[in-house]
């Protein structure tokens, strides 16, 4: 079962012709995975200061289908790929009712405060299982 996340999009979202930019598409995807993390009963600030574990982008492959407008109510679907000792890999597709606009599939590597390869903590990778678990 995919987390969902719904945005609006606002006027500072989009170019002069009152479509996104491209670019913001990665920030609203952003959003839904934090908040799917945070659903799993953690949140990346207490992540880093708690257990030293933070996540860097490793690979982001995006197609753009068809363009968002200003004023559009979107949904992020996201669902969990795969879950490593090391990275997480996410696939979200961004909707507006029945279009798919875009689709990303996101890989996570698992950083320490050094910014060098970290191992997530088990009891992340159980809670992400969870939420995902029907999926």
């Amino acid at each position: 079962m995919p987390h969902t996340f719904p945005i609006r999009v606002y006027y500072e979202d989009t170019d002069a012709a009152g479509i996104v930019y491209h670019a913001n598409y990665l920030r609203f995807a952003e959003r839904a995975r934090t908040e799917a993390l945070r659903m799993s009963g953690f949140d990346q600030s207490e992540l880093m200061r708690d257990q030293g574990i933070g996540f860097v982008a490793r690979r982001c492959v995006c197609e753009f289908l068809k363009p968002a407008r200003l004023d559009d109510c979107l949904t992020i679907e996201t669902r969990l790929e795969d879950i490593s000792r090391v990275s997480i890999t996410m696939r979200q597709i961004i909707r507006r009712d029945d279009d798919t606009l875009v689709t990303l599939e996101v890989k996570l590597a698992a950083v320490g405060a050094n910014m060098k390869p970290a191992r997530l903590p088990k009891l992340l990778c159980t809670a992400l299982s969870k939420v995902f678990a029907a999926d």
